[in-house]
Protein backbone atom coordinates (compact mmCIF):
# COMPACT_ATOMS: atom_id res chain seq x y z
CA UNK A 1 0.00 0.00 0.00
CA UNK A 2 2.90 2.35 0.73
CA UNK A 3 4.40 1.61 -2.67
CA UNK A 4 1.04 2.26 -4.27
CA UNK A 5 0.53 5.62 -2.54
CA UNK A 6 4.05 6.79 -3.39
CA UNK A 7 3.78 5.53 -6.96
CA UNK A 8 0.40 7.16 -7.47
CA UNK A 9 1.62 10.47 -6.05
CA UNK A 10 4.72 10.37 -8.23
CA UNK A 11 2.83 9.44 -11.40
CA UNK A 12 -0.14 11.76 -10.97
CA UNK A 13 1.22 14.75 -9.07
CA UNK A 14 4.87 14.86 -10.12
CA UNK A 15 4.73 13.61 -13.72
CA UNK A 16 1.21 14.81 -14.51
CA UNK A 17 1.62 18.09 -12.64
CA UNK A 18 4.98 18.75 -14.24
CA UNK A 19 3.59 18.23 -17.74
CA UNK A 20 0.59 20.45 -17.06
CA UNK A 21 2.59 23.26 -15.45
CA UNK A 22 5.29 23.31 -18.12
CA UNK A 23 3.18 22.81 -21.25
CA UNK A 24 -0.07 24.72 -20.64
CA UNK A 25 -0.08 28.50 -21.00
CA UNK A 26 -2.85 29.33 -18.48
CA UNK A 27 -3.32 31.64 -15.52
CA UNK A 28 -2.47 30.66 -11.96
CA UNK A 29 -6.19 30.62 -11.10
CA UNK A 30 -6.95 28.07 -13.81
CA UNK A 31 -3.85 26.11 -12.81
CA UNK A 32 -5.22 25.95 -9.25
CA UNK A 33 -8.60 24.79 -10.56
CA UNK A 34 -6.88 22.05 -12.57
CA UNK A 35 -4.95 21.08 -9.45
CA UNK A 36 -8.23 20.78 -7.49
CA UNK A 37 -9.71 18.63 -10.28
CA UNK A 38 -6.65 16.38 -10.13
CA UNK A 39 -6.86 16.07 -6.34
CA UNK A 40 -10.59 15.20 -6.41
CA UNK A 41 -9.98 12.70 -9.19
CA UNK A 42 -7.09 11.27 -7.23
CA UNK A 43 -9.36 10.69 -4.19
CA UNK A 44 -11.97 8.94 -6.35
CA UNK A 45 -9.22 6.85 -7.93
CA UNK A 46 -7.77 5.77 -4.59
CA UNK A 47 -11.22 4.92 -3.20
CA UNK A 48 -12.15 2.75 -6.19
CA UNK A 49 -8.79 1.04 -6.21
CA UNK A 50 -8.90 0.46 -2.45
CA UNK A 51 -12.24 -1.34 -2.87
CA UNK A 52 -10.64 -3.57 -5.50
CA UNK A 53 -7.58 -4.05 -3.30
CA UNK A 54 -9.75 -5.33 -0.43
CA UNK A 55 -11.32 -7.84 -2.80
CA UNK A 56 -7.91 -9.03 -4.03
CA UNK A 57 -6.42 -9.32 -0.54
CA UNK A 58 -9.42 -11.22 0.88
CA UNK A 59 -7.94 -14.77 0.57
CA UNK A 60 -4.76 -13.58 2.32
CA UNK A 61 -6.67 -11.75 5.03
CA UNK A 62 -8.77 -14.89 5.62
CA UNK A 63 -5.59 -16.84 6.36
CA UNK A 64 -4.44 -14.30 8.96
CA UNK A 65 -7.86 -14.22 10.61
CA UNK A 66 -7.73 -17.96 11.38
CA UNK A 67 -5.74 -19.01 14.43
CA UNK A 68 -4.70 -22.24 12.69
CA UNK A 69 -5.51 -21.88 8.98
CA UNK A 70 -6.34 -25.10 7.15
CA UNK A 71 -4.09 -26.32 4.34
CA UNK A 72 -6.51 -25.32 1.57
CA UNK A 73 -6.61 -21.75 2.91
CA UNK A 74 -2.81 -21.61 3.04
CA UNK A 75 -2.51 -22.80 -0.54
CA UNK A 76 -5.10 -20.32 -1.79
CA UNK A 77 -3.40 -17.48 0.11
CA UNK A 78 -0.01 -18.52 -1.30
CA UNK A 79 -1.35 -18.55 -4.86
CA UNK A 80 -3.14 -15.22 -4.41
CA UNK A 81 0.02 -13.65 -2.98
CA UNK A 82 1.96 -14.71 -6.08
CA UNK A 83 -0.78 -13.15 -8.22
CA UNK A 84 -0.48 -9.80 -6.44
CA UNK A 85 2.10 -8.17 -8.78
CA UNK A 86 -0.09 -8.92 -11.81
CA UNK A 87 -3.21 -7.89 -9.87
CA UNK A 88 -1.51 -4.58 -9.00
CA UNK A 89 -1.07 -3.87 -12.71
CA UNK A 90 -4.73 -4.75 -13.36
CA UNK A 91 -5.82 -2.38 -10.60
CA UNK A 92 -3.71 0.42 -12.04
CA UNK A 93 -4.99 -0.08 -15.60
CA UNK A 94 -8.55 -0.56 -14.29
CA UNK A 95 -9.90 1.39 -11.31
CA UNK A 96 -6.71 3.45 -11.06
CA UNK A 97 -6.72 4.72 -14.63
CA UNK A 98 -10.49 4.92 -15.05
CA UNK A 99 -11.06 6.23 -11.53
CA UNK A 100 -8.74 9.14 -12.32
CA UNK A 101 -9.41 9.88 -15.98
CA UNK A 102 -13.22 9.63 -16.08
CA UNK A 103 -13.89 12.02 -13.14
CA UNK A 104 -11.12 14.35 -14.39
CA UNK A 105 -12.55 14.41 -17.91
CA UNK A 106 -16.08 15.04 -16.62
CA UNK A 107 -15.04 17.83 -14.20
CA UNK A 108 -12.75 19.45 -16.80
CA UNK A 109 -15.53 19.36 -19.38
CA UNK A 110 -17.93 20.97 -16.92
CA UNK A 111 -15.29 23.59 -16.06
CA UNK A 112 -14.83 24.44 -19.75
CA UNK A 113 -18.61 24.65 -20.29
CA UNK A 114 -19.06 26.92 -17.27
CA UNK A 115 -16.18 29.11 -18.36
CA UNK A 116 -14.02 28.24 -15.36
CA UNK A 117 -11.35 26.88 -17.69
CA UNK A 118 -10.28 28.50 -20.93
CA UNK A 119 -8.83 25.29 -22.33
CA UNK A 120 -9.84 23.75 -25.62
CA UNK A 121 -11.75 20.46 -25.44
CA UNK A 122 -8.85 19.10 -27.51
CA UNK A 123 -6.75 19.15 -24.37
CA UNK A 124 -9.11 16.71 -22.63
CA UNK A 125 -8.37 14.05 -25.24
CA UNK A 126 -4.65 14.66 -24.89
CA UNK A 127 -4.97 14.43 -21.10
CA UNK A 128 -6.73 11.06 -21.41
CA UNK A 129 -3.91 9.74 -23.58
CA UNK A 130 -1.36 11.14 -21.14
CA UNK A 131 -3.15 9.48 -18.22
CA UNK A 132 -2.99 6.12 -20.03
CA UNK A 133 0.74 6.52 -20.67
CA UNK A 134 1.41 7.45 -17.05
CA UNK A 135 -0.73 4.50 -15.84
CA UNK A 136 1.40 2.13 -17.91
CA UNK A 137 4.59 3.52 -16.42
CA UNK A 138 3.12 3.33 -12.93
CA UNK A 139 1.99 -0.26 -13.57
CA UNK A 140 5.52 -1.24 -14.57
CA UNK A 141 7.00 0.16 -11.37
CA UNK A 142 4.22 -1.29 -9.23
CA UNK A 143 4.70 -4.79 -10.64
CA UNK A 144 8.34 -5.05 -9.60
CA UNK A 145 7.88 -3.24 -6.28
CA UNK A 146 5.01 -5.60 -5.37
CA UNK A 147 7.07 -8.63 -6.41
CA UNK A 148 9.56 -7.65 -3.71
CA UNK A 149 6.91 -6.69 -1.13
CA UNK A 150 5.16 -10.09 -1.20
CA UNK A 151 8.23 -12.16 -0.29
CA UNK A 152 7.88 -11.95 3.52
CA UNK A 153 4.23 -13.07 3.16
CA UNK A 154 5.24 -16.02 0.99
CA UNK A 155 7.89 -17.08 3.50
CA UNK A 156 5.37 -16.80 6.34
CA UNK A 157 2.82 -19.00 4.51
CA UNK A 158 5.44 -21.64 3.79
CA UNK A 159 6.51 -21.60 7.43
CA UNK A 160 2.88 -22.12 8.54
CA UNK A 161 2.51 -25.05 6.14
CA UNK A 162 5.61 -26.73 7.55
CA UNK A 163 4.69 -25.99 11.16
CA UNK A 164 1.09 -27.22 11.12
CA UNK A 165 0.98 -29.80 8.31
CA UNK A 166 4.57 -30.67 7.36
CA UNK A 167 3.69 -29.55 3.82
CA UNK A 168 5.88 -27.55 1.48
CA UNK A 169 3.38 -25.00 0.15
CA UNK A 170 4.56 -24.00 -3.32
CA UNK A 171 3.41 -23.39 -6.89
CA UNK A 172 4.78 -26.80 -8.00
CA UNK A 173 6.22 -25.29 -11.17
CA UNK A 174 3.13 -23.27 -12.06
CA UNK A 175 3.97 -20.06 -13.95
CA UNK A 176 1.94 -16.98 -13.02
CA UNK A 177 3.75 -14.49 -15.28
CA UNK A 178 6.23 -15.79 -17.84
CA UNK A 179 9.69 -14.29 -18.15
CA UNK A 180 9.06 -13.68 -21.84
CA UNK A 181 5.96 -11.61 -21.16
CA UNK A 182 7.57 -9.79 -18.26
CA UNK A 183 10.73 -8.79 -20.14
CA UNK A 184 9.06 -7.93 -23.42
CA UNK A 185 6.44 -5.65 -21.88
CA UNK A 186 8.95 -4.05 -19.50
CA UNK A 187 11.52 -3.36 -22.20
CA UNK A 188 8.86 -2.06 -24.57
CA UNK A 189 7.40 0.33 -21.99
CA UNK A 190 10.82 1.55 -20.83
CA UNK A 191 11.87 2.24 -24.40
CA UNK A 192 8.68 3.83 -25.77
CA UNK A 193 6.87 5.60 -22.93
CA UNK A 194 9.32 8.55 -22.71
CA UNK A 195 9.01 9.03 -26.48
CA UNK A 196 5.22 9.05 -26.36
CA UNK A 197 5.17 11.43 -23.40
CA UNK A 198 7.62 13.78 -25.11
CA UNK A 199 5.56 13.72 -28.32
CA UNK A 200 2.39 14.40 -26.36
CA UNK A 201 3.92 17.29 -24.41
CA UNK A 202 5.30 18.79 -27.64
CA UNK A 203 1.90 18.49 -29.30
CA UNK A 204 0.38 20.49 -26.45
CA UNK A 205 2.94 23.22 -27.02
CA UNK A 206 2.22 23.24 -30.77
CA UNK A 207 -1.56 23.52 -30.48
CA UNK A 208 -1.56 27.22 -31.24
CA UNK A 209 1.12 26.99 -33.92
CA UNK A 210 0.50 26.88 -37.65
CA UNK A 211 -0.76 23.73 -39.32
CA UNK A 212 2.39 23.58 -41.44
CA UNK A 213 4.68 23.53 -38.42
CA UNK A 214 2.51 20.94 -36.65
CA UNK A 215 2.35 18.73 -39.74
CA UNK A 216 6.09 18.93 -40.27
CA UNK A 217 6.71 18.07 -36.62
CA UNK A 218 4.49 14.97 -36.73
CA UNK A 219 6.25 13.68 -39.82
CA UNK A 220 9.53 13.58 -37.96
CA UNK A 221 7.85 12.53 -34.70
CA UNK A 222 6.18 9.58 -36.46
CA UNK A 223 9.53 8.41 -37.83
CA UNK A 224 11.17 8.69 -34.40
CA UNK A 225 8.26 6.93 -32.71
CA UNK A 226 8.33 4.09 -35.25
CA UNK A 227 12.08 3.71 -34.81
CA UNK A 228 11.71 3.79 -31.02
CA UNK A 229 8.92 1.21 -31.02
CA UNK A 230 10.80 -1.04 -33.43
CA UNK A 231 14.07 -0.82 -31.54
CA UNK A 232 12.34 -1.39 -28.19
CA UNK A 233 10.49 -4.42 -29.56
CA UNK A 234 13.67 -5.89 -31.05
CA UNK A 235 15.67 -5.19 -27.89
CA UNK A 236 12.94 -6.76 -25.75
CA UNK A 237 12.93 -9.85 -27.96
CA UNK A 238 16.72 -10.23 -27.87
CA UNK A 239 16.87 -9.65 -24.13
CA UNK A 240 14.12 -12.18 -23.52
CA UNK A 241 15.88 -14.79 -25.64
CA UNK A 242 19.16 -14.11 -23.84
CA UNK A 243 17.46 -14.79 -20.50
CA UNK A 244 15.28 -17.69 -21.61
CA UNK A 245 18.04 -19.73 -23.27
CA UNK A 246 20.08 -20.48 -20.11
CA UNK A 247 16.90 -21.05 -18.12
CA UNK A 248 15.68 -23.60 -20.67
CA UNK A 249 19.09 -25.30 -20.70
CA UNK A 250 19.07 -25.52 -16.93
CA UNK A 251 15.47 -26.77 -16.91
CA UNK A 252 16.32 -29.58 -19.33
CA UNK A 253 19.30 -30.58 -17.19
CA UNK A 254 17.09 -30.58 -14.09
CA UNK A 255 14.62 -32.91 -15.84
CA UNK A 256 17.47 -35.31 -16.58
CA UNK A 257 18.47 -35.29 -12.91
CA UNK A 258 14.84 -35.80 -11.88
CA UNK A 259 14.65 -38.86 -14.14
CA UNK A 260 17.66 -40.33 -12.30
CA UNK A 261 20.53 -39.40 -14.63
CA UNK A 262 23.24 -38.03 -12.34
CA UNK A 263 25.83 -38.11 -15.13
CA UNK A 264 24.27 -35.04 -16.76
CA UNK A 265 26.12 -31.74 -16.66
CA UNK A 266 24.75 -28.34 -17.66
CA UNK A 267 26.84 -26.79 -20.45
CA UNK A 268 28.23 -23.52 -19.14
CA UNK A 269 28.19 -21.33 -22.25
CA UNK A 270 27.50 -18.03 -20.52
CA UNK A 271 29.74 -15.26 -19.22
CA UNK A 272 27.25 -13.44 -16.96
CA UNK A 273 25.75 -14.44 -13.59
CA UNK A 274 24.30 -17.55 -15.22
CA UNK A 275 27.85 -18.93 -15.30
CA UNK A 276 27.83 -19.02 -11.48
CA UNK A 277 24.39 -20.61 -11.50
CA UNK A 278 25.47 -23.35 -13.92
CA UNK A 279 28.67 -23.98 -11.98
CA UNK A 280 26.63 -24.32 -8.79
CA UNK A 281 24.20 -26.71 -10.49
CA UNK A 282 27.02 -28.92 -11.79
CA UNK A 283 28.68 -28.91 -8.38
CA UNK A 284 25.38 -29.94 -6.80
CA UNK A 285 24.89 -32.80 -9.29
CA UNK A 286 28.43 -34.04 -8.66
CA UNK A 287 27.65 -34.08 -4.94
CA UNK A 288 24.43 -35.99 -5.59
CA UNK A 289 26.31 -38.47 -7.78
CA UNK A 290 28.93 -39.04 -5.08
CA UNK A 291 26.24 -39.50 -2.42
CA UNK A 292 24.26 -41.83 -4.68
CA UNK A 293 27.38 -43.92 -5.27
CA UNK A 294 28.05 -44.10 -1.53
CA UNK A 295 24.42 -45.01 -0.81
CA UNK A 296 24.52 -47.75 -3.42
CA UNK A 297 27.71 -49.14 -1.89
CA UNK A 298 26.18 -49.05 1.56
CA UNK A 299 23.00 -50.69 0.29
CA UNK A 300 24.90 -53.38 -1.55
CA UNK A 301 27.01 -53.97 1.55
CA UNK A 302 23.79 -54.18 3.57
CA UNK A 303 22.39 -56.91 1.32
CA UNK A 304 25.67 -58.79 1.26
CA UNK A 305 25.91 -58.59 5.06
CA UNK A 306 22.40 -59.98 5.47
CA UNK A 307 23.22 -62.83 3.10
CA UNK A 308 26.50 -63.55 4.88
CA UNK A 309 24.75 -63.53 8.27
CA UNK A 310 22.26 -66.05 6.96
CA UNK A 311 24.94 -68.30 5.44
CA UNK A 312 26.95 -68.16 8.68
CA UNK A 313 24.30 -70.27 10.41
CA UNK A 314 25.53 -73.28 8.47
CA UNK A 315 29.21 -73.74 7.69
CA UNK A 316 28.33 -76.14 4.88
CA UNK A 317 26.23 -73.55 3.01
CA UNK A 318 28.60 -70.62 3.54
CA UNK A 319 28.70 -68.45 0.41
CA UNK A 320 25.52 -70.01 -0.99
CA UNK A 321 23.68 -66.70 -1.37
CA UNK A 322 26.66 -65.02 -3.02
CA UNK A 323 27.04 -67.88 -5.49
CA UNK A 324 23.31 -67.92 -6.28
CA UNK A 325 23.51 -64.17 -6.93
CA UNK A 326 26.50 -64.72 -9.21
CA UNK A 327 24.74 -67.46 -11.19
CA UNK A 328 21.53 -65.42 -11.37
CA UNK A 329 23.43 -62.49 -12.84
CA UNK A 330 24.94 -64.80 -15.46
CA UNK A 331 21.42 -65.75 -16.53
CA UNK A 332 20.17 -62.16 -16.37
CA UNK A 333 23.01 -60.86 -18.51
CA UNK A 334 22.48 -63.65 -21.05
CA UNK A 335 18.77 -62.71 -21.10
CA UNK A 336 19.72 -59.07 -21.84
CA UNK A 337 18.12 -57.63 -18.72
CA UNK A 338 18.67 -53.91 -18.14
CA UNK A 339 21.18 -52.60 -15.61
CA UNK A 340 18.36 -51.71 -13.25
CA UNK A 341 16.83 -55.18 -13.57
CA UNK A 342 20.21 -56.82 -13.01
CA UNK A 343 20.71 -54.78 -9.84
CA UNK A 344 17.30 -55.85 -8.50
CA UNK A 345 17.98 -59.47 -9.49
CA UNK A 346 21.29 -59.42 -7.61
CA UNK A 347 19.64 -58.08 -4.46
CA UNK A 348 16.79 -60.57 -4.71
CA UNK A 349 19.18 -63.49 -5.15
CA UNK A 350 21.28 -62.39 -2.17
CA UNK A 351 18.18 -62.41 0.04
CA UNK A 352 16.28 -65.30 -1.54
CA UNK A 353 16.78 -67.52 1.54
CA UNK A 354 16.38 -64.77 4.17
CA UNK A 355 13.25 -66.57 5.41
CA UNK A 356 15.42 -69.41 6.76
CA UNK A 357 16.19 -67.11 9.68
CA UNK A 358 12.76 -68.14 10.95
CA UNK A 359 13.46 -71.88 10.68
CA UNK A 360 14.71 -73.65 13.82
CA UNK A 361 18.36 -74.80 13.84
CA UNK A 362 17.26 -78.32 14.67
CA UNK A 363 15.49 -78.45 11.33
CA UNK A 364 17.69 -76.21 9.20
CA UNK A 365 20.99 -77.83 10.32
CA UNK A 366 19.75 -81.42 10.52
CA UNK A 367 22.26 -83.75 8.87
CA UNK A 368 19.91 -86.62 8.15
CA UNK A 369 16.78 -86.85 6.06
CA UNK A 370 14.00 -84.47 7.05
CA UNK A 371 10.64 -85.75 8.20
CA UNK A 372 7.51 -84.64 6.38
CA UNK A 373 6.72 -82.19 9.19
CA UNK A 374 10.26 -80.78 9.12
CA UNK A 375 10.14 -80.43 5.36
CA UNK A 376 6.88 -78.49 5.67
CA UNK A 377 8.68 -76.08 8.01
CA UNK A 378 11.46 -75.65 5.44
CA UNK A 379 8.87 -74.96 2.75
CA UNK A 380 7.67 -71.97 4.75
CA UNK A 381 10.91 -70.01 4.28
CA UNK A 382 9.91 -68.27 0.99
CA UNK A 383 6.80 -66.84 2.67
CA UNK A 384 8.76 -65.98 5.81
CA UNK A 385 11.35 -64.22 3.65
CA UNK A 386 8.68 -62.12 1.95
CA UNK A 387 7.18 -61.24 5.35
CA UNK A 388 10.57 -60.18 6.73
CA UNK A 389 11.36 -57.97 3.74
CA UNK A 390 7.95 -56.30 3.96
CA UNK A 391 9.01 -54.88 7.33
CA UNK A 392 12.01 -53.05 5.87
CA UNK A 393 11.59 -49.35 5.10
CA UNK A 394 11.14 -47.81 2.66
CA UNK A 395 8.65 -50.41 1.47
CA UNK A 396 8.84 -49.23 -2.15
CA UNK A 397 12.55 -50.11 -2.22
CA UNK A 398 11.85 -53.69 -1.12
CA UNK A 399 8.72 -54.21 -3.26
CA UNK A 400 10.57 -55.33 -6.45
CA UNK A 401 12.42 -58.04 -4.45
CA UNK A 402 9.36 -59.70 -2.93
CA UNK A 403 8.05 -61.73 -5.93
CA UNK A 404 11.43 -63.38 -6.57
CA UNK A 405 11.99 -64.22 -2.88
CA UNK A 406 8.55 -65.79 -2.56
CA UNK A 407 8.61 -67.75 -5.80
CA UNK A 408 12.16 -69.12 -6.10
CA UNK A 409 10.94 -72.65 -5.18
CA UNK A 410 8.05 -72.70 -7.65
CA UNK A 411 8.32 -75.30 -10.41
CA UNK A 412 7.59 -74.64 -14.06
CA UNK A 413 5.12 -77.55 -14.09
CA UNK A 414 3.17 -76.10 -11.14
CA UNK A 415 4.33 -78.65 -8.52
CA UNK A 416 6.47 -76.22 -6.51
CA UNK A 417 5.73 -74.17 -3.42
CA UNK A 418 4.41 -72.05 -1.73
CA UNK A 419 1.70 -71.09 -4.28
CA UNK A 420 1.88 -73.82 -6.91
CA UNK A 421 2.37 -71.31 -9.70
CA UNK A 422 2.91 -72.65 -13.18
CA UNK A 423 4.85 -71.55 -16.27
CA UNK A 424 5.03 -67.86 -17.00
CA UNK A 425 2.80 -67.11 -14.03
CA UNK A 426 5.94 -67.51 -11.94
CA UNK A 427 7.74 -64.13 -11.61
CA UNK A 428 10.82 -63.77 -13.82
CA UNK A 429 13.24 -63.40 -10.90
CA UNK A 430 11.76 -66.50 -9.27
CA UNK A 431 12.35 -68.57 -12.42
CA UNK A 432 15.94 -67.30 -12.77
CA UNK A 433 16.87 -67.84 -9.12
CA UNK A 434 15.30 -71.33 -9.17
CA UNK A 435 17.87 -72.42 -11.76
CA UNK A 436 20.81 -70.77 -9.97
CA UNK A 437 19.71 -72.07 -6.54
CA UNK A 438 19.29 -75.63 -7.78
CA UNK A 439 22.68 -75.68 -9.50
CA UNK A 440 24.51 -74.41 -6.41
CA UNK A 441 22.62 -76.84 -4.15
CA UNK A 442 23.60 -79.78 -6.39
CA UNK A 443 27.29 -78.82 -6.65
CA UNK A 444 27.86 -77.83 -3.01
CA UNK A 445 28.97 -80.20 -0.26
CA UNK A 446 26.54 -81.14 2.50
CA UNK A 447 27.10 -82.99 5.81
CA UNK A 448 25.24 -85.97 4.44
CA UNK A 449 26.68 -85.96 0.88
CA UNK A 450 29.36 -84.46 -1.29
CA UNK A 451 28.48 -82.07 -4.06
CA UNK A 452 27.95 -83.72 -7.40
CA UNK A 453 30.10 -83.05 -10.44
CA UNK A 454 29.28 -80.00 -12.52
CA UNK A 455 28.64 -82.12 -15.59
CA UNK A 456 26.04 -84.17 -13.74
CA UNK A 457 24.33 -81.06 -12.34
CA UNK A 458 24.16 -79.55 -15.83
CA UNK A 459 22.70 -82.82 -17.13
CA UNK A 460 19.99 -82.70 -14.45
CA UNK A 461 19.19 -79.11 -15.44
CA UNK A 462 18.93 -80.24 -19.04
CA UNK A 463 16.62 -83.08 -18.06
CA UNK A 464 14.43 -80.79 -15.92
CA UNK A 465 13.94 -78.11 -18.54
CA UNK A 466 10.25 -77.35 -19.02
CA UNK A 467 9.19 -79.36 -15.95
CA UNK A 468 11.10 -78.15 -12.92
CA UNK A 469 12.77 -75.12 -14.52
CA UNK A 470 12.03 -72.57 -17.20
CA UNK A 471 13.56 -74.00 -20.40
CA UNK A 472 14.92 -70.65 -21.59
CA UNK A 473 16.65 -69.70 -18.37
CA UNK A 474 18.05 -73.19 -17.80
CA UNK A 475 19.48 -73.20 -21.32
CA UNK A 476 20.93 -69.69 -20.91
CA UNK A 477 22.61 -70.70 -17.67
CA UNK A 478 24.14 -73.88 -19.09
CA UNK A 479 25.53 -71.96 -22.07
CA UNK A 480 26.80 -69.06 -19.95
CA UNK A 481 28.38 -71.37 -17.35
CA UNK A 482 30.11 -73.48 -20.01
CA UNK A 483 31.42 -70.34 -21.72
CA UNK A 484 32.75 -68.95 -18.45
CA UNK A 485 34.56 -72.21 -17.70
CA UNK A 486 36.12 -72.28 -21.17
CA UNK A 487 37.22 -68.67 -20.82
CA UNK A 488 38.72 -69.38 -17.41
CA UNK A 489 40.70 -72.31 -18.78
CA UNK A 490 41.85 -70.31 -21.81
CA UNK A 491 43.06 -67.24 -19.93
CA UNK A 492 44.23 -68.82 -16.64
CA UNK A 493 48.03 -69.31 -16.97
CA UNK A 494 48.16 -71.56 -13.89
CA UNK A 495 45.66 -73.97 -15.44
CA UNK A 496 47.51 -73.79 -18.75
CA UNK A 497 50.78 -74.73 -17.05
CA UNK A 498 49.07 -77.55 -15.23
Amino acid sequence: MRNYVLGSAAAVMVVGGFIISTTLNISNTELLRLFIIMMLSLCIMMLSEFIMFRFHVKPIRLMFEQEVPDLATLREAYLQTHRFPALAVKRILGPHFLGLSIPAILMASIGIKLGLLSLSAFYIGLAGIGALLIANMHGLLEFFLTAQAIRPVLLHIRELGQRYYGEDVSLDGRVIVSIQRKFQLSSFLIGTMPLFLFSLATQIRLVNKSVEITSDYWKWAAIILLLGVGFSSLGARLLTRDIQQPINDLYLAMNEVQSGDLQVRASDLYSDEFSRLFAGFNHMVKGLEARESMNNQLLQSYFSTLAAALDARDAYTAGHSQRVAKYSLMIGQAANLSEEELDLLNKTALLHDIGKIGVRDAVLLKEGKLTDEEFEQIKLHPVLGETILRQIEPTEAMAPLLPGVRSHHERFDGKGYPDGLKGLDIPVFGRIIAVADAFDAMTSDRPYRRGMAVEKALAILEEGRGTQWDSRFAELFMAAYSSSQEAECTFNPIKESQ
